[in-house]
Parts: C-alpha cells; sequence; structure tokens
C-alpha cells in the first residue's frame, strides 16, 4: 500500500471538526461542504478537462490531489474530503462503470441474478483501488496536517441499486422487485458488498483519512421497515468492522441517509459517531432526539446558496439556532449542506456560507 509514515505525518492544526464528531470541546462550529471539490469552481472545471473526463480525473493521482484541495484555498473549511466516487467499489467488482454527459453514472453489467451475485470477485483494496489509496496518502501529505481528511464510500443499499439498475434510477424498479420477490438475492448482494466497503474503508483509514463517511443516497426511497432490515443493518455491520482507532487518535464514522430523518432513534444504535441531515428535517427535534448520543451533520438547503448573501447568512443562523437552542452542548454539531453543493452555485455564495458559520456561531462559544 502506498502510504506516508507516520513520522512523515505532522499534528493536525485544525481538529474541531474531529472533536465535534466525538463531541468534545470547540472553540467554534466547523463547517465543510459536500461535493465542495466540483463543478461550481472554474478550477475544477479546468482540471477535469485537462484530465479529459471524469474518471479519468478520479485515477490521476496529482490531479485528484489537485481538485481535493481547490476549496481550501477559497474557503476556511475546517475538512477536506477525498476527490472520488461512490461507484469505485462496484466498478472494482468489474461492472465497468462509465459516465454518459447529462445522464449520469452507467455500468456495462448489470447485477440481477444469483449467478451475477455469486460472480462478483472479493477486492483488494489495495490492487483494484490502489488509485484511491495513492490519493488519499497524497492529499494527506499535502494538507500538512491543516485540517482532517474524509474518507467516503456508498452504502451496500445505494451501491446495490446503481448495481441492479445499471445506472441512476427513479423507481428503483429491479432493486425494488428483487427486495420484494427474492429478498435472499439482495441480501447476498448486499453482504459482499459490505464486505467490500469495510476492506475499502479501512484502506483508506490506513493510507491517511482521519474520518469516514457512509453516502446512504438511496435509503430514504426505502419504506420503514425495509430500510432498516436492507440498509441501515448493513451499515451498521460496516461499521462494527472498521478501525476506529489510527495513529494515536479516534477515527470517527458519520452515516449519512439522504431522506432518512424519520430513522434518527435507530441510526443512533448503529455505532456511528454522527448522523448526516438534510434539509428535511428539523434540526431542533434532531438535536432533541439525540440527545448528545450522536454528533449531528448539516442540513441547509443546497438550494440556499442561490440566495442573496444577505439570505444565506439569516439562513445560517437560523440553522446555527436550531442546533444549539435546546441543547445545553456547545460541541457535536458540524455545518454543511443538506446535500451535495450544485454545479451552477456561485462560489462567492459558498464563501458567504462558510465565513457565516464561523461568525454567526460565535455567540455559542462565549
Amino acid at each position: 500500500m502506498s502510504d506516508v509514515s507516520t513520522a512523515e505525518k505532522p499534528a493536525l492544526k485544525n481538529d474541531r471538526f474531529i472533536r465535534a464528531l466525538l463531541r468534545q470541546p470547540v472553540d467554534t462550529t466547523p463547517v465543510w461542504m459536500m461535493r465542495q471539490a466540483g463543478r461550481y469552481l472554474p478550477e475544477y472545471k479546468a482540471t477535469r478537462s485537462q484530465a479529459g473526463d471524469f474518471l479519468s480525473l478520479c485515477k490521476n493521482t496529482d490531479l485528484a490531489c489537485e481538485v481535493t484541495l481547490q476549496p481550501l484555498r477559497r474557503f476556511a473549511l475546517d475538512a477536506a474530503i477525498l476527490f472520488s466516487d461512490i461507484l469505485t467499489v462496484p466498478d472494482a467488482m468489474g461492472l465497468g462503470l462509465y459516465f454518459e454527459e447529462g445522464e449520469g453514472p452507467k455500468f456495462k453489467k448489470t447485477v440481477r441474478t444469483e449467478a451475477d451475485i455469486v460472480a462478483l470477485p472479493k477486492i483488494n483494496p489495495n490492487d483494484s483501488l490502489q488509485y484511491v489509496m495513492d490519493a488519499v496518502s497524497t492529499i494527506r501529505s499535502a494538507l500538512g496536517g491543516s485540517v482532517p481528511l474524509i474518507g467516503f464510500s456508498g452504502s451496500p443499499w445505494t451501491l446495490a441499486t446503481y448495481m441492479v439498475e445499471g445506472g441512476s434510477s427513479r423507481e428503483f424498479r429491479h432493486t425494488k422487485e428483487m427486495l420484494y420477490r427474492t429478498p435472499e438475492l439482495l441480501h447476498a448482494l448486499l453482504e459482499k458488498l459490505a464486505v467490500a466497503v469495510t476492506d475499502y474503508l479501512n484502506a483508506q483509514i490506513l493510507a491517511g483519512a482521519q474520518v469516514v463517511q457512509i453516502f446512504d443516497s438511496w435509503g430514504g426511497a426505502l419504506a420503514h421497515r425495509e430500510y432498516v432490515e436492507f440498509s441501515l443493518k448493513y451499515m451498521t455491520k460496516i461499521i462494527s468492522g472498521l478501525i476506529r482507532v489510527h495513529e494515536g487518535r479516534s477515527v470517527p464514522v458519520i452515516v449519512f441517509t439522504k431522506g432518512g430523518g424519520q430513522w434518527i432513534p435507530q441510526m443512533i444504535d448503529s455505532g456511528a459517531d454522527a448522523l448526516g441531515l438534510d434539509w428535511t428535517t428539523s434540526l431542533a427535534d434532531a438535536r432533541k432526539i439525540a440527545a448528545s448520543r450522536v454528533a449531528l451533520q448539516g442540513n441547509l438547503d443546497p438550494n440556499t446558496l442561490y440566495g442573496s448573501p444577505e439570505q444565506i447568512r439569516k439562513s445560517v443562523a437560523a440553522m446555527l439556532a436550531d442546533a444549539y437552542a435546546s441543547n445545553q452542548e456547545r460541541t457535536g454539531y458540524v455545518a454543511n449542506l443538506g446535500h451535495g453543493i450544485t454545479q451552477w452555485v456561485d462560489p462567492n455564495h459558498a464563501g458567504v456560507f462558510v465565513d457565516a458559520v464561523h461568525e454567526l456561531s460565535a455567540i455559542y462559544f462565549k
């Protein structure tokens, strides 16, 4: 495995993000943005053009490092997140990931039968996904201890939807047919994916990731009982198998289920240190439910960043009031968007959001 030795890794200068995830004292509210390295930045577009296409960008160590660092040069962010894609695991399983302009990710092969599932190989992250580990190590070194580095993966359920459907879907026709008609097949697929994701995230941690997040992008598409059985169960299994201490400090785990606010009580028991919230969930109510048992992250509507700077600041102030007004803790909260920043956002507005979090949260830390 490509790695930077512990001796070469400087002390973490800004650890408020990790401290907040572990519900330890902080000096202000930490903030980062999902998809903070992406198409809303002109420098990202230039780098992607240099790479040729999205997958080539992901697999080019130096360019993946460059786009990871780009938002940190613009904004006072409290964390960096590895530039990669949630679908690297099924791609490593031989399904042939590709991207069509305007249509999102697609796979050349689908997984819909018992034979398809049996044929999926057990992946070695330090072989088929070595390019991700190289990127993690390189980014970690380039950060120089300025802020923590987040590694990530898609959840088994989310990965399965893409593998079964062959790409993005709104109806999840084939996946839900498998769920209700042959649930044993879906469980077999999810089991394989849980093992693969556990190995993948552990490899990222060993390569230098200091926090990991599981993106359960499509968990909210499940019915109540099915979410617990087909999504949360496997994320819980992954969390139980993760390295939780590395380089002498805790490695926090974040679970983000888009559309999952109704499952906060169940998610608290997953073993995660923090839960990400989308914009449909009341942050104030979530803080009451969490009752200091887990940290929370989120949940500004990404579309808020289309508004004026004054409106962005107003929305941030309301979000912070929800985070702290009914909770005696002045930690256990990370500001973020409720989903990824969109490509049409003015970068200056993203800066307003980040600066507003730090400035307006000051009253809660006096």
